[in-house]
């Protein structure tokens, strides 16, 4: 409050945009972005219902939109052969898709709902990418978080081929095109 009284210029936001904030920073991508930052994402939020068994996307299908789950459950999976193999499964507050921040990316892994229902808030690649274009300090900040984030998984990686030493080739991870 004594930060609007000293600035009467400052933008004031709802208490629906607070909870949509508050949500989104604890999303990875989005932490280290201010409310005024984040409120550029706000229009291009589409909230989206996905039922039991549906795919929101399959590996190899261009990486168009991020998705964050706000309720429900997601499972990523990659497929071996012709069966699906789960990774993770993914719960509200996470996000998915996120190599969409990155320019004709595709799908590493398929992404299905494994909750009775889920509601997935969808951010467009072309806005989202918008944005950072128009915004370089929002890029450089979502960019660091991305950088993060990847920076993890290969951690993950590295530290499941010690544990599983020789199940798997893993020069494979470092091929280069």
């Amino acid at each position: 409050m004594l930060k609007s009284i000293l600035n009467p210029f400052r933008k004031s936001y709802n208490s629906e945009e607070l909870n949509l904030f508050g949500f989104l920073q604890k999303v990875r991508l989005f932490e280290r972005l201010s409310y005024e930052e984040m409120a550029l994402f706000v229009p291009y939020l589409y909230l989206r219902q996905y039922k039991n068994e549906e795919a929101v996307f399959f590996r190899g299908d261009p990486s168009h939109a991020l998705y964050i789950i706000k309720s429900g459950e997601i499972a990523l999976n990659i497929d071996v052969k012709d069966k699906f193999e789960e990774l993770s499964r993914i719960y509200p507050g996470d996000a998915f898709g996120d190599n969409t921040v990155i320019e004709n990316a595709t799908r590493i892994f398929t992404s299905v709902v494994v909750s009775d229902n889920a509601e997935l808030y969808v951010i467009p690649q072309v806005n989202l990418l918008q944005i950072m274009n128009d915004n370089t300090v929002i890029r450089a900040k979502v960019m660091t978080s991305f950088a993060e984030i990847y920076n993890a998984y290969s951690a993950n990686l590295v530290k499941s081929y010690r544990n599983h030493f020789g199940f798997f080739d893993l020069s494979l991870a470092y091929k280069r095109r």
